[in-house]
């Protein structure tokens, strides 16, 4: 069977996960990128073909004349939409490309759910040659309309600050349009599923740490094995107004005074090597479940997700622009019974920007076990003695 899968810039989702396990299916993979070169020098047995994939029409094209697919697939924030379409086009199992593009396009996405009367958010688009939304409720939160990764996302407290924001985000995004909406308060949570269209799964979820405003920076996440079952339900009912329930979905939603709202629905698999965690701490083959939904297999009724876990990522990252100077190797080791496994993400030497978003990340910790105490301890104790040193 051959699998089409749609990709940017190489991720850790796709090298250490979905190409493995489609490996391990033993599916013939086909990878269309508008970045062939990257792709080569990190996997060089795997097909890779250049393709447009931001157009869906490039994509049908170079698919049908090429090999008879199986399955498209993609993982990719950018290209949720295409793969839906292209999937639809060859009558194969796929995303509803009309939910894809709602998730895609947060002001779509509010204007969804308000419709579908299941929450009302009060916001505005605003592009460079419109008006500042002076009647926004401040504070407010500013970001782009198809962003990722929370770049430029900022929290703004009033119209002359808005104004100033939104001129820097265009000047390094010409042509973007933004969205302005109503600041949501509470804690920060997530809820990963995973859906066949008719058998929906709940993985479980994340309580997200943040940077201090005005940036929206995650710093850590704690497993959730199980959220309560009332903000379980307000979010799944959100997602079925939004179309969502094939493959993987990653909604990050809060929780303010026992009301749970969704912030964001990112349709495809939790990144950030969460879910090469997630794969491994709940003993599921999580990836091959992923591909085997657009191959149109259905999943089982019951994954064997085990629940007496514990798990712990924290995220590094650079407070300032400059080089990195020092910085702990990549380590696996277990200590008090937690397994701990921190790779780097930045390599020293290298110089970058500061980019208040996951792009500043200078490694990562996955923190496993089955006591979350000790799990918190014993990553606090590995960060603790470990330094980091950015000089300008």
């Amino acid at each position: 069977m051959r699998l089409y899968l749609l990709a940017l810039n190489p991720t850790d989702s796709v090298t250490e996960g979905f190409l493995p396990a489609a490996a391990r299916l033993g599916l013939d993979v086909t990878l269309l990128t508008d970045q062939p070169d990257a792709h080569r020098a990190v996997y060089p047995d795997v097909e890779v073909l250049e393709c447009d994939v931001r157009d869906f029409r490039a994509v049908v094209t170079r698919i049908s004349t090429h090999h008879r697919p199986d399955g498209v697939f993609s993982n990719s924030d950018h290209l949720q939409t295409q793969a839906a379409l292209a999937a639809d086009y060859f009558g194969l199992p796929g995303k509803d490309w009309r939910a894809a593009l709602a998730c895609k396009d947060k002001a779509e996405m509010r204007r969804r759910l308000a419709a579908a009367d299941m929450d009302t958010v009060w916001s505005a688009e605003l592009t460079e040659a419109g008006p500042v939304a002076l009647a926004a409720p401040y504070p407010c939160v500013l970001k782009p309309r198809e962003g990722v990764a929370g770049e430029d996302v900022v929290l703004v407290t009033g119209a002359q600050e808005l104004e100033s924001r939104a001129k820097e985000i265009f000047a390094r995004r010409p042509g973007a349009v933004l969205v302005v909406e109503e600041y949501l308060p509470g804690e920060l949570y997530t809820l990963e599923t995973l859906g066949d269209g008719n058998v929906r799964h709940v993985l479980g979820g994340f309580h997200t740490g943040l940077s201090a405003p005005p940036y929206f920076i995650e710093e850590r996440l704690v497993l959730v094995p199980a959220h309560p079952e009332p903000v379980v339900a307000r979010i799944l009912a959100q997602l079925d107004a939004l179309g969502v329930g094939f493959g993987a979905c990653h909604t990050e939603f809060v929780v303010h005074e026992g009301r749970a709202r969704i912030i964001e629905v990112n349709y495809r698999a939790i990144g950030d090597q969460v879910d090469l965690l997630l794969a491994g701490l709940l003993g599921i083959p999580l990836f091959e479940h992923i591909l085997r939904t657009h191959l149109g297999e259905p999943l089982p009724a019951d994954l064997g997700i085990r629940r007496d876990v514990a798990a712990r990522l924290e995220y590094p990252y650079a407070d300032r622009a400059g080089t990195l100077a020092s910085a702990p190797p990549a380590t696996e080791l277990t200590l008090d019974g937690v397994h701990l496994t921190y790779r780097p993400l930045r390599a020293v030497g290298e110089r970058h920007d500061l980019y208040r978003t996951n792009r500043d990340y200078l490694g990562v910790l996955r923190a496993t076990g089955t006591d979350q105490p000790t799990v918190d301890r014993v990553s606090a104790q590995f960060l603790a003695a470990r330094r980091w040193e950015v000089r300008p």
